[in-house]
């Protein structure tokens, strides 16, 4: 029996290196995929447990919105106009009197630019206008009394000289046909006569012209110069009315971006070139909301639909507003379809660019319906 039991023993003095590293190497696997799936099963319950947290807190979002409610959705506070005041006439900026956050009224003063060059170009201008309209009041005066007496005196003189030319050439003739004066008297007495009969028939003709005065074309043509010119001189009179840039509407101001020196352009605008506008302004009571509302939650609205606005910075505040408008195109890219809520009644809180939420719900529609909105 023990003879048994020692043919069964191992003997450990027969074991060679290689065997010990080839165990070793079996351990130490079991033991990393051991640790593989101690690290996997923390893994998974700790994304079990977020999602747990995502699930509680829409559940609680769900639970805390209004009973009832058609549609929830952000956007942008933004001013329903806003206007960038330009220039109508190039020149260098000479006084700026506002600042970015000042109030202005419809008419005010905003800018002023440099008017030499305008305030000559006026004075050139009227200058040309008082000439012709002078030489248009001379053509329908007609004839002064002394310029028509001037010229019955040219007549009577142009006449005399006629009937000197006339008598000496009577008397040119008969010494000729006695043969005391030669044929050469003759011709030179005949060519007077005929240069005083000439001279006679032009003085007559400027005579009766002086009594008519100007033809009518002429007063005509005067009449087209005269009114180009005032033409001329009202857009001289704008050009230097526009030098004064005042405010179009009443705001508030969002930008101010000229400096006194700086030029301003009407044409092209660089980026530190010429300025093409001097502010931007917008009336802050005339505000809505922009909404990009997903083509999958657009069938839940309907225009003029009223909804309550509220804004991240004061969430205590509630405005009432109305779709005010629906874009005609989707966004391809983002899927969505602009939609614009005009804010009723905003406050002096509100401001262009806020975050803002606008809750649409079946109560506030019913309420609308009941006081005839559509």
């Amino acid at each position: 029996m023990d003879a048994e039991l020692k043919s069964l023993k191992i003997d450990r003095s027969k074991r060679t290196p290689e065997s010990s590293k080839g165990a070793a190497r079996w351990v130490a696997a079991g033991i990393g995929a051991l640790v593989l799936l101690g690290a996997g099963r923390i893994i998974a319950q700790r994304m079990n447990a977020a999602a747990e947290v995502r699930i509680q807190r829409v559940a609680a979002i769900a639970g805390a919105a209004p009973a009832g409610i058609v549609l929830n959705a952000t956007g942008y506070v933004v001013a329903a106009h806003t206007i960038e005041v330009a220039a109508k006439v190039v020149g260098k900026v000479k006084w700026i009197g506002v600042d970015k956050g000042d109030h202005v009224q419809e008419g005010q003063v905003l800018v002023l630019l440099e008017d030499d060059e305008y305030q000559a170009q006026l004075q050139q201008a009227r200058g040309n206008l008082a000439t012709l309209q002078a030489r248009l009041d001379e053509a329908l005066h007609g004839s002064r009394p002394e310029e028509i007496a001037q010229a019955l005196a040219n007549v009577n003189t142009a006449r005399a000289d006629l009937e000197n030319a006339r008598v000496t050439l009577n008397r040119t003739k008969g010494l000729v046909a006695e043969s005391v004066a030669p044929r050469q008297s003759l011709d030179d007495a005949q060519a007077r006569y005929d240069s005083s009969a000439a001279k006679v028939n032009a003085a007559e003709k400027a005579y009766e012209l002086v009594k008519l005065g100007p033809r009518q074309e002429q007063i005509d043509a005067l009449r087209g110069q005269v009114e180009q010119a005032r033409g001329m001189v009202a857009y001289a009179e704008t050009a230097l009315k526009d030098t004064v840039i005042r405010a179009p509407v009443t705001g508030t101001i969002l930008e101010r971006a000229v400096e006194k020196g700086e030029f301003l352009t009407t044409s092209f605008v660089g980026d530190r070139g010429a300025k093409g506008y001097v502010v931007s302004l917008a009336d802050l009571n005339d505000l809505e909301v922009e909404l990009d509302i997903s083509q999958n939650d657009f069938a839940k609205l309907r225009a003029a639909e009223r909804g309550v606005v509220t804004t991240d910075a004061f969430a205590d505040r509630k405005y009432d507003g109305f779709i005010k408008e629906i874009a005609p195109e989707a966004n391809r890219q983002k899927a969505t379809v602009q939609v614009k809520v005009r804010i009723e009644k905003p406050d002096g809180l509100l401001r262009p660019d806020m975050n803002a939420s606008v809750a649409f719900n079946q109560a506030v529609r019913a309420a609308a319906i009941e006081r005839g909105y559509r």
